[in-house]
């Protein structure tokens, strides 16, 4: 129940840390699709400082992680802000082809890196097991609480604030509700889209440190993150865009994903003879009936996925 609980808690921390920079992105009005590919290349970001920097102290480790992460995970997210803002390209299109590139990119940057070291390395992996260690918090038993648990909770909390309780936030949403009546009182819509996108590249990047993390001492980037990204959106869609309802929604998700972890260890589930990949498939498949029973009647901000045309009304 222990390690259920745990597991649980850091898969819901992931998918909450990216459905809410999704969350940000779309109130603005810009579709992040690639939020697969942004959480590899935060993903990337937090590995490789874990890599060259091995000796800092536990506190500036994770401070130092965090920053990695959120820097490739913002830096990426710029391919979609200049594409979709300033170009006006299909969202959909260019978020499709950031997950297409993001790992393979991640792959060729670590296997590069590797074979610099060594000639005979040709695997994409990044090892962090001491490194690793500066993100637990406190061990009782089996159970143990990451500092990203609590990261994503207060993360959680601040994003309610923000989106509810600040001009920022209600600015931001607006330019994703109507645009063209946002700019007419003198809310440049270009610069609120831009914010928007660029959170959700760093909750984004920070999800994909966390879950690489989660319950391994090294990653093969060519394994890309296993479709959390799109597990994230259907958090999303299922939290109706609003933080509280995302961290509710996150938490069903992420017990689903950790049934896949621990099922060995319940006597009922192993009772029932299911093969593992049933229960790795279990969340994918739980997104979809959501997706089909939810999405039709979703209060999805009216201008998202709408290029913003200033000269238009």
């Amino acid at each position: 129940m222990a390690l259920l609980l745990q597991y649980t808690l850091i898969y819901a921390s992931v998918l909450m840390l990216v459905a809410l920079g999704g969350c940000f992105s779309e109130h603005s009005g810009v579709i992040n699709l690639g939020l697969e590919g942004v959480m590899v290349m935060g993903a990337l970001g937090g590995a490789l400082v874990m890599k060259f920097m091995a000796n800092l102290p536990g506190a500036v480790m994770i401070l130092a992680v965090l920053i990695g992460s959120i820097l490739f995970g913002v830096i990426y997210s710029l391919l979609l802000a200049v594409a979709a803002i300033n170009f006006k390209a299909d969202q959909t299109l260019v978020g499709t082809a950031m997950n297409l590139l993001g790992t393979a990119a991640a792959t060729v940057l670590v296997k590069a890196i590797n074979m610099a070291e060594n000639v005979n390395n040709v695997s994409s992996a990044i090892k962090y097991i001491e490194q690793k260690k500066a993100f637990s918090l406190v061990k009782i038993g089996q159970f143990e609480l990451s500092w990203f648990m609590i990261l994503a909770v207060v993360i959680l909390i601040a994003s309610h604030v923000v989106l509810y309780k600040t001009k920022f936030g209600l600015r931001l949403m607006a330019c994703g509700e109507h645009p063209q009546a946002a700019d007419s009182v003198g809310i440049n819509v270009y610069k609120m889209r831009y914010a928007g996108v660029l959170i959700s590249g760093m909750l984004g990047g920070i999800g994909g440190i966390v879950y690489i993390t989660a319950g391994v001492s090294e990653w093969k980037f060519e394994n890309g993150v296993a479709g959390f990204g799109f597990l994230a959106l259907a958090v999303m869609i299922f939290g109706q865009w609003k933080p509280t309802l995302i961290g509710l929604s996150a938490l069903l998700f992420g017990l689903f994903r950790a049934l896949s972890n621990v099922y060995s260890g319940f006597d009922v589930l192993v009772a029932l003879h299911l093969p593992g990949a049933v229960y790795n498939m279990l969340p994918y498949i739980i997104s979809l009936i959501i997706l089909a029973l939810f999405s039709r009647n979703s209060k999805a901000p009216k201008a998202e996925g709408i290029p913003y045309n200033k000269g238009q009304r």
